[in-house]
């Protein structure tokens, strides 16, 4: 074998936790392909079974993935925790567009904000949603058009969905996912245990036929981003809503997660899909339009989805900060936060259409028609990623995104200049198609 770690063990159990072990000492890297069952059979002096029950033990803790012909490689994200650190920096000089960050110029600075709040102290046991916030976040998806009786707070968009998906699922049930997806949602479904079914997505959103194929093939939920999807840049359109919500409507016991998390920063309106189902949740982060580090989002559902994830985090993480609730109620009811928020979302609606619009012209067909990202389909996303990283420009590869579709990269446009950064990056993105054109079409 040309593995250069060595797998051990003489139990499947054993060779799982060597493997695991490989991962989290950093030996073995994100996308590193396993040996086949066979060849890594012999190599041990074991069966081909033995093998293949360690292979899907890390497939069920999320640590592996299969991929048809391509074998069994490590998780982009696996969920555990490699001591070798983080992500990889940037090379100096470089300018980073993968990370899918909001533009730090256009977050609301939180000093002043925090340096109003004067909390008084919470004790165990009256900790909970601070009702300011709820009344806020209440009036905010009512006008969205979402159902806000029972809401509650969590930390975060991916904590919610996690929760959401815990008080229904069992180990094993299937979700709908859009496909190319969110990277963090695919790596906590596989962690969860839940086999993904990819819908394809385009534009409007998930495509129909697929949604309805992928519930008649045992879909027990259906996670949909509304706006700014990630990394395709899909609007769900009206249209798109009336077809999906008659398909839910049809196939009432299906949960539907609907991920709003670009909230007041998407300038598109929300053509929302919420309880179109028995069991339903809305999650709004404020991450995207205030800020990273505030975990925080608002979580509508039905009653009984919503006392199940309160009861849940009740027994676990108990709360949501209350202090870190207060600054979020501060800085709604800021009228500059609110401004700022508008002219964020401007900003960022005329970078990604600029580096849609100048890709076009060059003959490079992109997508981008929400959020903070531009999709563009490749024939080859590792060459085109060196390769643009030797122009100076750090993208992201599609194989974090993709599970059947096909290849591309993900561009983050939101720190871009409109003009000679616009021009200069689809000059070098053209350039790095050239060797191997995209597609006309996508």
């Amino acid at each position: 074998m040309s593995l250069q770690y060595s797998i051990a063990g003489t139990t499947s159990s054993e060779i799982a936790t060597s493997v695991e072990s490989g991962v989290r000492s950093g030996a073995l890297e994100p996308g590193t392909a396993l040996p086949p069952v066979r060849a890594l059979a012999t190599h041990l002096a074991l069966s081909p079974g033995t093998i293949a029950s360690a292979y899907r033990t890390l497939r069920q803790r999320g640590i592996v993935e299969t991929d048809g012909r391509r074998g069994t490689r490590v998780r982009t994200k696996p969920p555990i925790s490699p001591r070798s650190g983080g992500r990889l920096p940037t090379p100096p000089g470089a300018r980073d567009l993968a990370s899918g960050n909001p533009d730090p110029a256009l977050l609301p600075a939180l000093g002043p904000r925090l340096r109003r709040l004067a909390p008084d102290p919470v004790l165990y046991g009256m900790a909970g949603p601070v009702p300011e916030l709820a009344v806020l976040a209440r009036e905010r998806l009512s006008a969205d058009g979402v159902p806000a009786e029972s809401v509650t707070v969590t930390s975060g968009c991916l904590d919610a969905v996690e929760r959401v998906l815990g008080a229904h699922l069992r180990t094993g049930d299937s979700v709908a996912v859009e496909d190319p997806g969110w990277s963090n949602l695919l790596d906590l479904l596989a962690a969860m245990d839940h086999p993904v079914i990819p819908v394809p997505v385009d534009d409007d959103g998930p495509d129909p036929v697929s949604v309805e194929a992928a519930i008649r093939h045992g879909a027990r939920a259906i996670v949909v981003t509304s706006r700014a999807q990630n990394p395709w840049g899909a609007s769900v359109s009206a249209a798109r809503a009336t077809r999906l919500r008659a398909i839910l409507t049809a196939h009432p016991d299906t949960l539907v997660v609907e991920d709003d998390h670009a909230a007041e920063l998407a300038t598109e309106p929300l053509h929302a899909l919420a309880g179109t189902t028995r069991h339903w949740a809305t999650v709004r982060s404020v991450s995207k339009p205030l800020g990273p580090d505030l975990r925080c989002a608002i979580l509508a559902g039905d009653d009984e989805t919503v006392g199940r994830v309160e009861g849940r985090q009740w027994l676990a993480a108990r709360w949501v900060s209350t202090v870190l609730q207060a600054l979020v109620v501060e800085l709604w009811r800021d009228p500059a936060v609110e401004a700022l928020v508008t002219r964020a979302g401007e900003r960022y609606d005329e970078r990604r259409t600029a580096l849609v619009s100048a890709l076009g012209r060059r003959g490079v067909r992109a997508h981008g028609r929400s959020g903070l990202n531009v999709w563009v389909p490749v024939e080859d996303e590792t060459a085109v990623c060196a390769r643009l990283m030797e122009a100076g420009w750090v993208v992201a590869p599609g194989r974090m995104y993709r599970i059947s579709s096909g290849e591309g990269i993900r561009i983050t446009a939101s720190t871009l200049q409109v003009g000679r950064d616009v021009d200069v990056l689809a000059d070098a993105v053209a350039r790095a198609l050239a060797p191997g054109r995209a597609p006309a079409t996508a």
